[in-house]
Formats: structure tokens, C-alpha cells, sequence
């Protein structure tokens, strides 16, 4: 599948950040220009902290843009939206995360993300194409909380199935599903 050199493609991954074996590392490595946004070195859970490094990674680009976020990279994305106005050609918004609901062990607590920021879940339509390409059995949102994030920000559902969180844990390095959602936003 063939991309157009014009369009830079923007990573905005999870709280768990880059990942070598990640569906969207792979992806970064195959596409004609794509670029993440950087790991924050502090403030790690802070939602202000992410918002601004994809800002600022966005300032740094010229030319249209489809971003491609991953659980809490879709969060991050969402928020950015409610402030800034920077034109974007569309967004992949892969296994949004539920930040409204408990998640599992090893991951941050309701008041952890709350106190950072990352609640409410914006409910503000998008200004720009979107998908939203959620799972039946995400341990990080059902399925249903995903229809509603989809329809509240005016972004087409994909249902994926039962692939889980759709990372390495799920059984996913490469993702061949992501690139013919790409080509759709183009």
C-alpha cells in the first residue's frame, strides 16, 4: 500500500509510551514520514505535560497531518483538540483508554488520573475525520464506552473484534489493520 510523501503521519502513543514490539513503532518504521511524539522525561502521567509535547511536535511540522493514537495517545489527542485549532487532516484513534473507569492492576488509579488531568473524557465533536477502531474485549474500555467516545466526537467505529488492547500483551507487534484506515483518511 502506497502513502503520499506529503502527509506526515503522527505517532501519539500511551501512557506505557514507545515500545519497540508496538503496532504503532512498526508502523512509524514503515510509513514515508512519520514522526512521535517524545517521551516525556518528567511529569510522566501529567494529561498538561502530553498535550503540550504533542503541541509542540505538531509545531514542528509542516503540511497536513493524520495523527495515529493509541489508548491514552487518544485521550491526549482528544484534549488537544478542545485547545488548540491547528487544521489536521484526520486521526486513527486506536483502543481509546476508559480514564473514567478502574483499570487494571499495574495501571494508574482513578485518582491518579484524575488528579492529572484526565478526566472528564472530552465529549466535544472533533474538527477533523477520525476513526475510532475499538475491541470487544479491551481491558482498558468497553466496548460500549467506545461507541459512546466514537459518537461524541463524530468519528467513524470500527469494530476489531476481540483483539484486546491492541498491544504486544494482545498478541500485536505489526497490525495490518491500521494502514487501510490510513488510506481512508487520506
Amino acid at each position: 500500500m502506497k502513502f503520499p510523501d506529503n502527509i506526515t503521519f503522527l505517532i501519539v502513543p500511551g501512557l506505557r509510551e514507545h515500545s519497540e514490539e508496538h503496532w504503532q513503532t512498526h508502523l512509524q518504521n514503515e510509513l514515508p514520514r512519520a514522526v512521535c511524539v517524545e517521551p516525556l522525561k518528567e511529569n510522566k502521567l501529567s494529561r498538561a505535560a502530553r498535550v503540550q509535547a504533542l503541541n509542540d511536535t505538531l509545531a514542528g511540522i509542516e503540511g497536513p497531518v493524520i495523527i495515529v493514537a493509541h489508548s491514552a495517545g487518544v485521550m491526549t489527542t482528544v484534549h488537544w483538540a478542545q485547545q488548540y485549532q491547528r487544521p489536521i487532516h484526520g486521526a486513527l484513534l486506536a483502543a481509546p483508554a476508559d480514564v473514567e473507569e478502574p483499570m487494571p492492576e499495574g495501571h494508574p488509579t482513578l485518582e491518579q488520573l484524575s488528579s492529572n488531568g484526565w478526566t472528564p473524557i472530552p465529549v466535544t465533536p472533533l474538527l477533523f475525520p477520525s476513526i475510532v477502531a475499538a475491541s470487544r474485549n479491551d481491558p482498558l474500555a468497553r466496548f460500549e464506552k467506545a461507541q459512546q467516545m466514537a459518537t461524541a466526537w463524530g468519528a467513524r467505529l470500527v469494530d476489531l473484534g476481540e483483539v484486546g488492547h491492541l498491544n504486544p500483551a494482545s498478541g500485536f507487534g505489526p497490525w495490518a489493520g491500521a494502514k487501510p484506515l490510513l488510506q481512508e483518511l487520506i
